[in-house]
């Protein structure tokens, strides 16, 4: 049964209350289709829904609710549901959960967490936000050197259970040292008697436990791993990060580089989800500083006001001259920012990046005002000393709106600062400013004004 249809069914019979048949229907589905159906119940009947999943089923879906509905039914939880919940939940998501959670719900989860899992979690929590550390795993197969192939699976199936991953099996020393990792599929293609240190690999990519998580995220994109080691300073085996995480990490940062590159502060909450007033004020401060900072243009205008008086029709190209410098820098900007996210453009590349988009602006400029003249020449019919002074702004302009569309990204990122902040609407407003002054000094020059 595809999504939208199970929903609509699901919804259809817990409206007539018949839970039996909802249960059936549950049986063969996949825990995120049920984890929406519960974002569409009313919050009344979140509890009642959840309470008719199977244990095991219940806890996959619970790590795919939001939050908002986490609290929801977490609220409604006795102490024995909430603790057999907590009990199958991967650690990871338990600490994801408690991350998004007001202190007085923490503390209950925490109440009904056992004091292992409750000592792992305090330990993740210290971890720096959006570190590797914050989002790994402890759940993994961890085998020694010396163990054969068929030892090997006979770890694996007793503890593969409670285990994330167990296509991927991590080799390490009485210290936990990581030594190497050997595949589910290496294991089955050899001999029962093999030894593990004879078929593992040791030229082990693994990430440590402050690295960024965009940094972990990338390398399991780069190499196409399933998960990836994560050691601490001492290289012993702390943990692991999956790809399920990774992809989250990589929506997360996503999101977050485009709301910075639209001017507004990144939000923690869906759209559906944020208030009115939560989007005031991601927005409004922005939007204030750009007003202000795009008071420098009238500025400019303001001070040559008497060039204008002169040519009025100067002023009819003022529009298409500023656009098409703000576009051109936003290309560029967008380009470098992508490159930079990727891990494809660093600082030490910013020479090579300035002569690649200075031969670009050269050859889109010359394009441009090409265009531009027969434009101006055979349907506005101005003076040909204007269309040329319009035509070598557009040319100038597009250099210079290049040159800092990629430049100061790279600063930015140099001065430690997300270099997304220096997107679309900053670069839109300097060049702004920068393509009137040029404009008016090149029409001062050539028309005498």
């Amino acid at each position: 049964m595809d999504e939208m249809n199970f929903i609509d069914t699901a919804l259809a019979l817990a409206k007539d209350k018949k839970f039996v048949e909802m249960r059936k229907l549950f049986e063969n589905e996949n825990p995120v289709d049920i984890a929406l159906l519960l974002g569409e119940l009313p919050e009344a009947q979140m509890p009642v829904v959840f309470r008719i999943l199977p244990k095991e089923l219940a806890a996959d879906t619970f790590a795919y609710i939001d939050s908002d509905e986490q609290e929801v039914l977490i609220k409604a939880f006795s102490d024995k549901e909430l603790s057999d919940v907590i009990e199958e939940l991967y650690l990871d998501d338990t600490v994801d959960m408690i991350e998004e959670m007001p202190a007085s719900v923490v503390k209950r989860i925490l109440q009904n967490t056992p004091m292992e899992k409750r000592n792992l979690i305090n330990q993740f929590l210290q971890y720096p936000k959006d570190s590797a550390g914050s989002i790994m795993t402890t759940e993994y197969v961890n085998l020694k050197r010396d163990m054969t192939v068929k030892d090997a699976f006979r770890k694996i199936r007793s503890t593969g259970v409670d285990k994330e991953t167990i296509y991927t099996c991590y080799v390490t020393d009485e210290n936990r040292v990581l030594l190497g990792l050997v595949t589910v599929r290496e294991l089955l293609l050899k001999e029962s008697d093999t030894v593990i240190c004879d078929i593992m690999e040791t030229n082990i990519v693994f990430a440590r436990t402050h690295d960024d998580q965009e940094y972990v995220a990338n390398l399991l994109g780069k190499y196409g791993f399933l998960a990836i080691p994560i050691v601490d300073g001492d290289n012993r085996l702390v943990g692991i990060v999956t790809v399920d995480d990774a992809i989250d990490v990589i929506q997360e940062e996503a999101t977050e580089d485009i709301e910075k590159m639209a001017a507004m502060t990144p939000s923690e909450k869906p759209y559906m989800k944020t208030s009115i007033f939560s989007i005031f004020k991601n927005r409004i401060p922005w939007l204030l500083i750009l007003m202000i900072s795009s008071t420098f243009t009238g500025y400019i205008i303001t001070s040559f006001e008497s060039a204008l008086a002169a040519s009025i029709v100067l002023t009819a190209f003022i529009p298409m001259l500023m656009d098409t410098g703000g576009n051109a820098g936003s290309q560029a900007s967008v380009t470098v920012i992508r490159g930079i996210s990727l891990g494809e453009i660093s600082f030490s590349d910013l020479l090579s990046v300035l002569w690649k988009e200075v031969r670009v602006s050269a050859l889109v400029g010359v394009t441009l005002a090409v265009a531009n003249f027969a434009k101006l020449m055979l349907i506005d019919r101005v003076d040909v000393l204007v269309a040329v002074v319009v035509c070598i702004t557009i040319g100038v302009t597009v250099l210079i709106a290049k040159v800092i569309g990629c430049i100061l990204p790279l600063i930015s990122k140099k001065l430690g600062f997300d270099p997304a902040v220096m997107s679309s609407p900053f670069i839109t407003t300097i060049v702004d400013a920068i393509s009137l002054f040029v404009y008016f000094t090149i029409a001062s020059s050539l028309l005498g004004l």
